[in-house]
């Protein structure tokens, strides 16, 4: 066996174990949605909204609702079309707050048009089913690969430029406006002089500290205070 070879194969198992974790943790959304209160606050996404511990930074300010948090490490626009049941739909909330499409951004034949198709059609399906939900549209984080701990993780995000970003954020805004949702762009202060993430907030150049997600809070608390008559 080549050395490419080997590669290839070792990039097919990651893939599956990635496949198998992802189902794994939308089964467990089903099995949890039957249990959970309906007319809630969901947040969904990707590992970008799966690690922001919501829940906890919440604890003692007695909110009149309960927050589900239904992120899933690796999702892309595509996977949560196939997925709205679990993730949002089931759970018939009375508000959303989406973060999704950071990792369509990561290959080279990322096309903007198409993500915002995928993207809107999401929204539609939504709205279709929950015409009354308040939705929040949240800006995607800045990245910093320059802070990417070793050249392979570099390498895995080389696409997923904070240009790319910006482009893909001023075309969430302006849908915002098309479905009269809520844009929030909660970026100003993750971000270091040069547009990038901060490099003392970020995991891997992409994923934040507890630090940077604390910085998210304190703008988004406000916001989730003023949701108390759903």
């Amino acid at each position: 066996m080549t050395e490419k070879e080997k590669q290839e194969m070792i990039f097919m198992m990651i893939r599956e174990m990635s496949r198998r974790e992802k189902e794994g943790k939308v089964e467990r959304f089903r099995e949890l949605n039957r249990k959970a209160r309906k007319g809630q606050i969901v947040f969904a996404g990707s590992s970008l909204m799966e690690q922001f511990p919501v829940y906890e930074m919440l604890l003692g300010r007695e909110l009149p609702y309960t927050i589900y948090n239904r992120g899933v490490g690796g999702f892309t626009t595509w996977e949560l079309l196939e997925n709205l049941e679990p993730c949002i739909l089931d759970l018939e909330p009375g508000a959303l707050f989406l973060n999704i499409g950071t990792n369509d951004m990561n290959g080279e034949d990322f096309v903007l048009s198409e993500f915002m198709d995928r993207y809107e059609s999401i929204l539609m399906r939504i709205l279709e089913k929950l015409p009354k939900v308040k939705i929040f549209l949240m800006a995607f984080y800045p990245s910093n690969l320059e802070a990417a701990p070793d050249p392979h993780t570099r390498a895995a995000f080389a696409c997923r430029t904070n240009e790319r970003i910006k482009r893909a954020n001023e075309a969430v805004r302006e849908l915002s406006e098309k479905y009269k949702a809520v844009y929030l762009d909660l970026n100003g202060p993750l971000t270091d002089e040069k547009g990038n993430l901060r490099k003392e907030l970020t995991l891997d150049g992409v994923h934040m500290h507890v630090e940077g997600y604390e910085l998210v809070m304190d703008q988004l608390v406000t916001i989730l205070e003023r949701l108390s008559d759903l």
